[in-house]
């Protein structure tokens, strides 16, 4: 007897029927229509995904440096934070963009993996430190050193390294979702939940995904940063770097990866979850993403950094290089606040005060 082939439904994992209306497979559960061929490139396609690993291919071309390259550049320390930083031999003791503190130069430079393409800044140091007064504007209780146009100058134009990747990936994730009707019935208030178990499947593609590979910078503040045009990115060569630091990457590929990885399964997630619209919560229960197709490239993306020190707290700030936008921690003066509440109390008491008056004489 011949093996039974079962056609599962690619949204909710049904079995599917053939329409010979439609000329396609039909799902009676959730009414999907899926065509023949277009059936059966996603089977090879899960098939394939299931055989092994997923393998991440490298994408850049010659990763070795020249001699022509390396000549002026010279690798300097920070003896605080241990950052490392690549930077003109001519740019000498300088700040730490990171911690703050001094750096020295350790060497000349050698030995890293060369990038295979670099962003180079779009905005200057001008436009970096007017873009940073406007964001102070808009801040009422912060602390006057950050006003201060000394502290602005130490603004530092870095060049920050990060691991590109493009993938594709297939994504069945299960989701609970749930409606709540409320009503009232003479004085009594009635509530009903119902909850939904809901499957989704589909394809997806994610290019130039980035994740900075350097431990001193801080991953969320990266992602706030994002996005990146990667349209403005040219083969790296090293004339980009005059003028401007570049950190050493000290977070391999296959560390970066994972956090890919960890990106890409949220973004499947949320780009299949079921329109919010219909239900009053929608929760992820449960979810598998096959990585296919995987490449990676090593970059470097101009940031614009700010690091300060204030009441033994460390504050930094960082802007995109390339499109402007900005995110940082602020401190919060506590003192200007509470002469700022007790002005405005005063105020508020003396009109007080008048209008009793006020009252009392036309009375």
């Amino acid at each position: 007897m011949a093996d039974t082939m079962e056609y599962k439904c690619p949204s909710c994992g049904g079995s599917m029927e053939f329409d010979s209306k439609t000329q396609k497979l039909k799902c009676p559960f959730c009414a999907t229509e899926v065509g023949i061929e277009e059936w059966e490139d996603v089977q090879e396609e899960q098939a394939g995904m299931q055989q092994g690993d997923t393998c991440w291919e490298a994408m850049g071309g010659d990763s070795s440096w020249t001699r022509e390259e390396t000549a002026n550049m010279a690798v300097y320390s920070c003896q605080s934070c241990g950052g490392e930083i690549v930077a003109d031999k001519t740019t000498g003791a300088t700040a730490c963009p990171y911690c703050g503190n001094q750096v020295v130069i350790k060497g000349t430079f050698s030995g890293d993996l060369k990038p295979d393409y670099i962003i180079p800044f779009k905005l200057d140091k001008k436009a970096a430190k007017a873009a940073y007064k406007k964001h102070l504007t808009k801040k009422k209780f912060l602390p006057g050193i950050f006003a201060k146009e000394n502290h602005i100058d130490e603004i530092k134009g870095v060049y920050v390294p990060f691991w590109l990747f493009d993938t594709k990936v297939h994504a069945d994730v299960n989701y609970e979702a749930e409606k709540v009707k409320v009503w009232t019935s003479g004085d009594t208030e009635y509530t009903e939940r119902a909850t939904y178990d809901l499957g989704r499947s589909g394809s997806l593609s994610f290019e130039h995904l980035p994740v900075d590979c350097s431990r001193k910078m801080d991953d969320k503040l990266m992602e706030s940063i994002e996005p990146y045009q990667f349209q403005d990115a040219v083969p790296f060569k090293a004339a980009y770097l005059s003028g401007y630091m570049a950190d050493r990457y000290d977070v391999e590929m296959t560390e970066g990866r994972k956090r890919a990885e960890e990106r890409i399964k949220r973004s499947a997630e949320e780009a299949l979850k079921p329109g919010i619209s219909k239900y009053d919560s929608v929760e992820t229960k449960s979810s598998d993403v096959h990585i296919v197709d995987a490449r990676y490239w090593y970059v470097l993306y101009p940031v614009w950094i700010l690091n300060t020190t204030w009441q033994k707290n460390q504050y930094i700030f960082a802007m995109n290089g390339q499109t402007g936008k900005m995110v940082g921690d602020l401190p919060f003066d506590r003192g200007a606040f509470w002469k700022y509440v007790a002005t405005r109390g005063v105020a508020i008491g003396a009109v007080l005060y008048a209008l009793m008056w006020m009252i009392i004489y036309m009375v």
